[in-house]
């Protein structure tokens, strides 16, 4: 898998998804289609889209709506050509009444007519800027996931949406806090400025060797632990929701859009 994956960091976005699509790479999207942003999905039926659309709109670190599919059609039509969210993400999970049900690598079979699929911008997308910047991002150059936490933030709710706020934890030498900052601050679309720095108790995470998503990081000596709100989120409310059937992507295992990362707009023309 390492050197699948290290071969993967050197091609287009466009043959990355093909590997995806053909099921031959299951693994995390980080440090993959460089310059193009990332997104996270959530695909639910149209009987609560608005609700969730809602809820995107008033939680948008944690949220940043970038795409939204039509009623039934599984291509993301303004986030690139011939982007199919069924087969395009490495691997889903699929939740069955609030509870995580399976873990797949392809949704055709379970599509349905009345889906809706969401793209949701995520933090992949403003580590190339950081390694173009010259700051380490210990789960890339180590190919784990990023360790995310449910915090004690708070969302705003919609309708049966709710929960706490998500975040990734990425550990930052402490003399580059400034530049992470200004950088990151760049992609709003890319849920933008960290939510937090320094002591993970103020947000509600007890041990950080026990992340709820993802896999442990290190936070050396003369390094802050710096966290971003997140788009896993959304998993955390549709857990609350517990509608008969939601998908998402499973945490680290993104849509790879063509859509430049730092694109003042994430419109494409179909």
């Amino acid at each position: 898998m390492n050197q699948q994956f290290d071969q993967l960091k050197l091609q287009s976005t466009a043959a990355v998804r093909a590997q995806i699509r053909a099921c031959a790479y299951a693994g995390h999207t980080a440090g993959l289609g460089k310059h193009n942003l990332q997104a996270n999905l959530a695909i639910l039926p149209a009987s609560h889209a608005l609700d969730f659309m809602r809820f995107c709109q008033r939680n948008p670190k944690p949220c940043p709506l970038v795409g939204v599919t039509d009623t039934g059609n599984p291509q993301m039509v303004t986030l690139g050509h011939d982007i199919d969210i069924r087969s395009d993400i490495p691997a889903y999970y699929v939740y069955r009444n609030g509870e995580l049900a399976e873990t797949v690598t392809d949704i055709t079979a379970l599509w349905q007519d009345d889906f809706v699929g969401f793209a949701l911008g995520c933090s992949f997308t403003f580590e190339h800027a950081l390694a173009q910047a010259g700051i380490p991002v210990w789960h890339i150059e180590n190919n784990t996931t990023v360790p995310m936490f449910a915090s004690s933030i708070p969302t705003v709710p919609a309708g049966p949406f709710g929960g706490a706020t998500v975040v990734s934890m990425r550990a930052i030498p402490d003399r580059q806090l400034d530049a992470v900052i200004a950088i990151s601050k760049r992609f709003p679309m890319a849920h933008g400025a960290p939510v937090h720095l320094g002591d993970p108790a103020a947000i509600g995470i007890a041990d950080m060797n026990t992340p709820d998503w993802g896999d442990p990081a290190p936070v050396p000596a003369g390094h802050t632990p710096v966290f971003w709100a997140c788009g896993v989120t959304p998993q955390v409310a549709i857990m609350q929701a517990k509608l008969p059937i939601c998908i998402t992507h499973k945490p680290g295992h993104m849509l790879i859009t063509d859509v430049a990362d730092d694109a003042e707009t994430t419109i494409l023309q179909p």
